[in-house]
């Protein structure tokens, strides 16, 4: 076969992976590695028969937090500059902004725990698996701001946030539900939704970041 001076040959194997790789080294699903590189937060290529390699440089920059610098689908440039005033506002703050979160899915554990540390690295971050351990951890951490998975073992998260409203440590959360659940599945949880927002987990990676500035705005503004 003629050589083709237009073609650019990728690196040599071992500063790639495969997308299964990846997945197991930054504890995720399969579809939000490919999400990842299709949005441009990986840098990637496909072999002729089709199948995604990743740069591997690219993943430690993920990994250390740094962006990509391949072209990347963002979020709306308001939500980029609140994600910017809310690090700087919080930064000034004293001791770190907490955040709780409340999530059995070790994946979104994982998902959501990459996302704060590369976007608000200041933050500090428990998790907790049950409804029941994350009422007692509430308790003791005192979080500002609360994310709550709606179907949990023990206590569901729509009967945890019913509960957590008679009490005073209520008024001064800020409180973000993530769900798989579809918008007309959420109907049996309203009760417990009023005046909380939701964040559907499909869009998590592009919707929790800039709703958790505005959580961090809040915080900043009520000085804690």
């Amino acid at each position: 076969m003629p050589h083709d001076p237009t073609r650019i040959p990728p690196p040599p194997p071992e500063d790639h992976y495969t997308t299964i790789e990846v997945a197991r080294m930054l504890g995720l699903a399969v579809r939000s590695v490919q999400l990842m590189v299709d949005r441009g937060e990986l840098e990637a290529w496909k072999t002729p028969g089709g199948h995604r390699r990743i740069s591997r440089q690219s993943v430690e920059r993920w990994r250390s937090g740094e962006r990509s610098a391949a072209p990347a689908v963002e979020a709306p440039a308001a939500g980029t500059a609140d994600v910017a005033s809310a690090i700087a506002r919080h930064g000034r703050m004293a001791g770190p902004v907490k955040l709780l979160l409340i999530e059995d899915s070790m994946h979104f554990q994982n998902l959501v725990s990459l996302l704060v540390r590369r976007q608000f690295p200041t933050v500090e971050l428990q998790t907790a698996s049950d409804g029941i351990a994350g009422l007692i951890m509430a308790g003791q951490f005192q979080p500002d701001v609360l994310m709550v998975d709606l179907l949990l073992p023990g206590i569901d998260g729509a009967t945890l946030l019913a509960g957590l409203r008679a009490h005073p440590l209520f008024g001064k959360l800020q409180v973000i539900v993530i769900t798989s659940l579809s918008p007309s599945e959420l109907a049996p949880y309203t009760f417990a939704l009023d005046g909380v927002p939701v964040v559907h987990k499909p869009q998590l990676v592009a919707d929790l970041p800039p709703l958790l500035a505005q959580c961090l705005e809040q915080v900043a503004g009520k000085g804690r």
